[in-house]
């Protein structure tokens, strides 16, 4: 009889114990669940691109010392990150000569506080001083536009190239896609997000720096990506596989992204020795 009772209550403690132990996996497990499902994902950068567009020498000196010297230091030292500088490769023969100059922005709110911010370094200031108080009759530029945008869903970061080769010989390739429509438009993010178009370009290669959609600019609705290669020969090469992909083929014969581009604007670049792309 006491043996039984023995029997009995180390079962009880047994069953204690392994139900404590059940409880304790099945929390753990819930929290692991619950923090993987409620894991952040990287928040979607905007990004400006501040184009100047220039005709003469001159301005282009300007340009590039107000640049180099001023602004971007100005940008560093509020930890803005890498800025980019880009001249297209066609501006030697072209009537309408351009710098763009590209950054990645925490929120849209900078693109209102940044301007406030800069003014107030005195070494800008100083450094810019040419640029900032240029006569009337002696611009350095012949106009500049601001283009605001959004990182797609699927880039949500601005990525560094790793490129190889000399730095002169780099190239980077600013398309931008215009839609006949908003609802186009969105059906062309879609296809680079939910489509594929964006791991399609990274399996192959491309290294890509951004793709963004447009959020305010002067060519609307649209949007652009940067895409970069150690020269022109690789540039070549690598848009000749992406023709060629049969993953790409199938995307683009499919019905629903039919009709989504209206205009598509490639401009082939070389960065400025200064820039930090």
């Amino acid at each position: 009889m006491p043996e039984k009772k023995l029997i009995k209550i180390n079962m009880k403690h047994f069953l204690a114990r392994t139900g404590n132990i059940v409880a304790l996996l099945s929390v753990c497990l819930f929290i692991s669940v619950a923090g993987y499902s409620n894991e952040k994902k990287p928040a979607q950068e905007f990004y400006q691109i501040t184009v100047y567009h220039f005709k003469t020498p001159d301005q282009e000196k300007g340009l590039d010392d107000y640049l180099q010297h001023a602004l971007l230091p100005a940008l560093h030292k509020l930890n803005m990150g890498k800025i980019g500088v880009f001249k297209p490769i066609a501006n030697d023969t072209a009537a309408d000569k351009l710098i763009y100059v590209f950054m990645s922005l925490k929120s849209f709110d900078q693109v209102l506080s940044l301007p406030g911010q800069v003014d107030k370094d005195a070494d800008f200031n100083t450094a810019g001083a040419s640029y900032l108080n240029a006569a009337y009759n002696n611009p350095p530029y012949v106009r500049m536009e601001s283009i605001v945008l959004k990182a797609f869903p699927m880039a949500p970061q601005m990525q560094m190239p790793n490129l190889s080769g000399p730095h002169s010989e780099h190239v980077y390739e600013l398309r931008s896609y215009e839609s006949p429509t908003e609802k186009m438009h969105i059906n062309k993010v879609k296809m680079f997000n939910e489509g594929g178009e964006v791991p399609l370009f990274k399996r192959l290669g491309f290294n890509a720096i951004f793709y963004a959609a447009v959020v305010s600019g002067s060519h609307m609705p649209n949007l652009m990506y940067m895409t970069s290669f150690d020269n022109m020969a690789s540039r070549e090469e690598h848009w000749k596989a992406f023709s060629a992909d049969a993953e790409w083929k199938k995307l683009l014969a499919m019905p629903e992204y039919q009709h989504n581009v209206s205009r598509n604007e490639t401009i082939l670049c070389h960065a400025a020795d200064y820039s930090d792309l």
